[in-house]
């Protein structure tokens, strides 16, 4: 059973695409290229450096302020970033965008980097440490501390808590779960039961339980996902390089190679693999800079590194899931989002059952720990808009949430996500461009105080 919001869902993928149109994407990328060329193309230079850092666990963590290990830390913000889209939305952006989407992606993925590491710098540099030692963190502190900028950390902070109750962290993930489990025989109420249980016993632990079960779900759902397609593109190679062709050819085609019947362009390409490779990463977004701010370091310069390699690997993802539906799928499929990428895996690995349970079991696991991901974020947003007295009944507000989001139509739920997401995007980018010095000056000290940092 589906509640039926069409004039809701078509109101509400009008303001999406309004607030989603090209101003602010290329705000995004443009002050991506800003930070790039800034920070001296940090993102190529120290890369390897950052991945180092990113699986080394309880590095510089002796007698650091955090709440968590730099790695739990990692995976609690990982947690939140793979989820739906990186295995949903890209088979939607070939769609809708065809190949060139995913050349777009790695356009403004690549520049988004620097937003990345400058989030994580500023989560250390500007977070509240409390009596008892605990942490809060992300972009309503370093805009209220750092810019004295009241208005935009509140609203950094409401419609963060907005886009985790009713967007991204809850409805989204938990009605990709039911379908998923539906196509396996379980009903959605069984499913909805199960999700109020599970997520209820974890995030009512709080922090340190959601980074325990991410840290534990987060690098085994990785390496699974990843293996599958590295498997898939392995037993294809030979069809990779057509494949790179055309991807280069349909970014900057005037016409489609799918052909002109198609109604995919350049443009369109550009626009919805750039809105996607955003969505994917988060970079810009700004939530993953609460959950760096709980890290076990006192180095700006080490989380900015971490959170860099974060979003380097949810590239990495969706680039994965990209290639393997452009190798293993007809064109002309009408298949779309997780069927397409169903088929795409059961094709490639010419098994269609394994194919069909290697991405269920990866929906429901990026859309779980997601859940818990946004779980966090939405609290912190919560606590800093009405304090401590407000988190439980945040918390009972997000598991109603969780639970009826089975019921509801997937695209009334995204568009509403992309509508709560974009205007968090506004408030943060002003904040990492007004506090740009503070990150160039924290780059600098990081660097240049030891040599082994500039490795």
């Amino acid at each position: 059973m589906n509640i039926n919001t069409g004039k809701m869902e078509l109101f509400l993928n009008t303001i999406s695409n309004l607030i989603w149109g090209w101003p602010l994407i290329i705000f995004i990328i443009g002050t991506g290229v800003y930070f790039s060329l800034r920070l001296r193309l940090l993102k190529f230079s120290k890369l390897r450096l950052s991945l180092k850092y990113a699986i080394a666990k309880n590095i510089h963590e002796k007698m650091s302020t955090g709440n968590v290990s730099v790695f739990a830390s990692l995976c609690t913000s990982l947690s939140a970033t793979l989820g739906i889209g990186n295995i949903v939305g890209i088979a939607v952006a070939i769609t809708v965008g065809g190949p060139g989407s995913l050349f777009w992606l790695w356009v403004s993925s690549l520049f988004s980097l620097a937003l990345k590491y400058s989030e994580g710098v500023l989560a250390i540099k500007y977070r509240k440490v409390e009596k008892s030692g605990n942490v809060s963190g992300g972009p309503m502190y370093y805009i209220r501390m750092g810019l004295n900028n009241a208005f935009l950390a509140k609203a950094f902070a409401f419609f963060g808590m907005i886009s985790a109750l009713i967007g991204v962290g809850t409805a989204a993930q938990s009605n990709s779960i039911a379908v998923t489990l539906s196509s396996f025989g379980t009903s959605n109420i069984v499913t909805a039961v199960m999700l109020i249980v599970v997520i209820g016993m974890i995030t009512m632990g709080g922090l340190r339980s959601i980074s325990a079960v991410a840290e534990k779900i987060v690098p085994v759902m990785t390496i699974f996902y990843i293996g599958a397609a590295t498997w898939v593109l392995a037993t294809n190679i030979t069809c990779l390089p057509s494949i790179l062709y055309s991807i280069v050819c349909s970014a900057f085609s005037p016409k489609s190679i799918l052909g002109a019947g198609t109604g995919i362009t350049a443009t369109i390409a550009a626009s919805v693999g750039a809105s996607r490779g955003i969505f994917s990463h988060e970079a810009g977004l700004g939530s993953a800079a609460i959950a760096a701010a709980a890290a076990k370091t006192n180095s700006p310069g080490i989380q900015g590194l971490v959170s860099m390699a974060g979003a380097f690997l949810s590239v990495v993802v969706c680039t994965m899931t990209g290639l393997v539906i452009l190798i293993a799928t007809d064109r002309s499929s009408p298949l779309e989002g997780a069927m397409l990428t169903s088929q795409a895996f059961a094709n490639g690995l010419e098994m269609p059952e394994l194919g069909k349970i290697i991405v269920g079991f990866s929906i429901i696991l990026f859309a779980f720990t997601t859940i818990i991901g946004w779980n966090y974020y939405g609290e912190q947003c919560t606590q800093f808009l009405f304090g401590h007295k407000a988190i439980m009944p945040y918390k009972i507000l997000f598991i109603f949430f969780v639970a009826v989001g089975p019921f509801f139509r997937i695209n009334t739920i995204l568009s509403l996500a992309d509508i709560a997401t974009g205007f968090m995007v506004i408030p943060n980018l002003i904040g990492l461009i007004g506090l740009r010095n503070a990150i160039f000056r924290e780059t600098n000290i990081f660097f240049s105080s030891s040599k082994k940092h500039g490795e």
